[in-house]
């Protein structure tokens, strides 16, 4: 990730420790994936052996580790960093 935004020259770390408030919002994510896919694997699968679930789980999210943990360090510029979206800035 660059240090600054190319387009804006948003900052975007704004203090030391900023993103592990990011941390907890992608571990929330991922807890929110694993009890869906649980779920999901109970109702439609027939409550399978306890591998599947473990596989099941870490083959969803596993791969989406880095999108989850991108899209929380947005998301906790917009909540804490006074982050706004500015039209002017818009590509076309």
């Amino acid at each position: 990730m660059p240090t600054a935004c190319p387009v804006c020259a948003l900052y975007y770390e704004p203090e030391p420790g900023f993103y592990y408030g990011a941390m907890y919002i992608s571990s929330g994510f991922s807890t929110l994936i694993m009890l869906l896919t649980g779920m999901g694997l109970n109702f439609l699968a027939n409550d399978p052996p306890a591998w599947v679930y473990v596989a099941s789980v870490a083959a969803v999210v596993l791969p989406l580790a880095p999108l989850l943990y991108r899209y929380s360090r947005a998301l906790m510029l917009y909540a804490f960093g006074g982050t706004q979206f500015d039209p002017r800035y818009q590509r076309s």
